[in-house]
């Protein structure tokens, strides 16, 4: 079989509700690494947030900061940072405001400002602790990707004043901030230039909105059960919930895993 390139997000596909590893999602991803395939972990999280998953699946290979830092066989290949001028801005406006803004670096991560209610209710579902406060943790490092802590209806003023910006709503007090252009798309795209795999040999694994721009860009997408409607309709699959063996049965439907 020709060699494919396959990327899974973590949160709710290839860890389930209780932010565990199904056994039978262990067991798919070692078949494929023993087929000759590649596996790529594609996610919104920092590095420093990969090791347990990377570890136990033993990928060295990965998307983060939804595809603004990119990392394969260990070695960074694709970097993004957010322009730090326009950050500082934001970081000004947000304590105006009283949004917590949360820097990320492939380190850590820190808070701009004392926890909110927003940030306690935003982490609590994600089983997160919120970061240290350390408003100044951005100056002279590259931050990837932000999280800003605020209402959905007071997100309009920043996707008016800083446009140039991603922004990837995941609960309904955080968001994502990405530098210009970033998705895991771009990551992606620039993982198969560093391979040259065939576009028609890569695959996609996701359940979030965060995961709509890699489901529409790869040749083979797949949405998992417990996704949302909106991804399933971008998906070209859809297979069962995570914690229904839902990996490896969207293999098996593939015709990647045998029996």
């Amino acid at each position: 079989m020709t060699k494919k390139l396959l990327f899974f997000d973590i949160d709710g596909t290839l860890v389930d509700h209780d932010k565990k590893i199904p056994e039978s999602t262990k067991e798919a991803i070692a078949e494929l690494k023993k087929e000759g395939h590649e596996v790529v972990i594609a996610t919104g999280r920092g590095p420093f947030m990969l090791k347990p998953v990377s570890e136990a699946l033993q990928i060295e290979s990965y998307v983060s900061f939804n595809g603004s830092y990119v990392v394969y066989n260990g070695e960074v290949i694709y970097s993004h940072p957010i322009d730090a001028k326009r950050l500082l801005e934001l970081a000004q406006i947000t304590i105006t405001n009283k949004h917590p803004l949360v820097y990320m670096t492939p380190d850590g991560m820190r808070s701009n400002s004392l926890q909110t209610a927003y940030a306690e209710a935003a982490d609590e579902p994600l089983k997160l602790r919120l970061p240290p406060l350390e408003p100044d943790y951005h100056i002279g490092k590259e931050i990837y990707q932000c999280l800003l802590y605020c209402k959905e209806e007071d997100e309009g003023y920043y996707k008016t004043n800083f446009s140039e910006f991603g922004y990837n709503r995941w609960h309904r007090y955080g968001s994502d901030i990405l530098p210009p252009g970033g998705s895991k798309a771009k990551g992606i795209q620039a993982l198969i230039e560093r391979t040259g795999v065939n576009h028609q040999d890569i695959y996609a694994f996701g359940d979030g909105l965060n995961d709509l721009e890699m489901l529409q860009y790869v040749h083979h997408s797949v949405a998992m059960g417990n996704s949302p409607d909106v991804v399933k309709k971008t998906a070209r699959y859809v297979t069962k919930d995570v914690a229904e063996d839902g990996i490896r049965y969207g293999l098996k439907m593939l015709g990647l895993l045998g029996d």
